[in-house]
């Protein structure tokens, strides 16, 4: 593979997380469903893998540092992995286990802790186990969640292509 093909493999990533958040925004503002914490959390980490891979665009591709990069893609993807898994739990418990719903993320950011926060998104908010949307019988957080596992086996094997010297 060439520099120019690599940088090719490297920006469609970034497309991807950039079509995963318009359509996102698209959700929020067109048909009015409004994201659970959970929910703006995982589009965080879509954003952070996006930046990850228009990085990897214009730096040089050579071992070391697409392996830095990489390494950094895959702890955001499980970070990923783990929040959208946590948002299907949820969604799976019984209506009775579903916990309390919380304060919105904002006004948790105004009042507490960066860390309280993602303890307090992480542990509550049963709003974010109502399912409102779906496709193929699959919900949102369902999809994220198998969208952030293929980003994850992309970056795996994103790191060990072989570039050209030239």
């Amino acid at each position: 593979m060439t520099k120019n093909q690599f940088r090719l493999v490297s920006i469609l990533p970034f497309l991807f997380c950039v079509g995963v958040l318009s359509y996102a925004l698209y959700v929020e503002h067109v048909m009015f469903l409004m994201p659970c914490n959970l929910c703006i959390l995982q589009r965080v980490v879509f954003v952070g893998i996006g930046l990850w891979y228009l990085i990897a665009c214009f730096k040089p591709a050579q071992f070391w540092g697409r392996k830095l990069i990489g390494v950094l893609l895959l702890l955001t993807t499980v970070c990923g992995i783990a929040i959208s898994g946590r948002h299907v739990w949820m969604q799976g418990l019984p209506p009775e286990l579903v916990p309390d719903c919380g304060p919105s993320i904002e006004m948790m950011m105004d009042t507490s802790p960066l860390w309280d926060v993602l303890k307090n998104v992480l542990s509550a908010s049963g709003n974010c186990a109502d399912i409102q949307w779906q496709f193929l019988g699959m919900s949102m957080p369902t999809w994220t969640l198998i969208s952030f596992i293929g980003l994850f086996i992309y970056t795996l094997i994103w790191m060990f292509v072989r570039i050209e010297k030239s």
